[in-house]
């Protein structure tokens, strides 16, 4: 048989567990000018015309499929599709270029074919340090895409990336709150960019 429970030890695991997400989700709050930069650049590429791109690895491979669905099929009534891809949606492609280029082509492949310089290229690296995100990302800048990455930690080496026109990180080192802060930086993200496409006047290259 087990002993009884000490709920002193219960309540502090429990609020301890909490503490962690209330400090990512503060520091987040903090970075609101970071957020709103990427989100009206977003926008100004979807305005004109650009589609949105999404990639990541494992488990942040489900996130971008989840965020790009966000975009083409919005949940709330009212609001306008808006067109974005998935690169991990497509297990084909992607291990064909897996097997002919290596690992570090896994994104970067199809992107090169897939993507018009006006375009968004969005990549989640949870620590920061996906060697294929980030090639994927610089891809993309050289070809005149937006480059928008959500990463973990310090950033990781994407951090400081000239590559990169707008990272936001979630700022923890534990990967199960650094998965939860990514969904809340997209669900931001997605109503922002709404924010923005309803506000034209202040788009990049408005006259406002």
């Amino acid at each position: 048989m087990t002993g009884p429970v000490d709920p002193t030890v219960d309540a502090t695991v429990v609020v301890a567990a909490f503490d962690r997400r209330r400090a990512a989700t503060a520091a987040l709050a903090d970075d609101a000018e970071v957020v709103a930069a990427a989100c009206r650049a977003m926008a100004g590429r979807f305005h004109a015309g650009g589609r949105l791109l999404t990639f990541g690895n494992g488990a942040a491979a489900a996130d971008a499929a989840h965020l790009a669905v966000e975009f083409v099929h919005p949940v709330i009534v009212g609001k306008r599709a808006l067109p974005a891809v998935s690169l991990v949606n497509d297990p084909a492609t992607l291990t064909a270029a897996l097997a002919a280029r290596g690992p570090g082509e896994t994104f970067a492949a199809p992107l090169r074919s897939l993507a018009a310089p006006g375009d968004i290229a969005l990549g989640l690296s949870p620590d920061g340090n996906c060697a294929n995100v980030a090639h994927a990302l610089g891809v993309a800048h050289a070809r005149g895409l937006l480059t928008v990455a959500l990463a973990g930690g310090d950033g990781g080496l994407l951090a400081g990336s000239p590559d990169i026109d707008h990272l936001v990180v979630a700022q923890t080192s534990d990967p199960a709150v650094v998965k939860e802060i990514h969904v809340t930086i997209y669900h931001v993200l997605w109503e922002l960019v709404h924010v923005f496409l309803e506000n034209q006047d202040s788009l990049p290259g408005s006259a406002a």
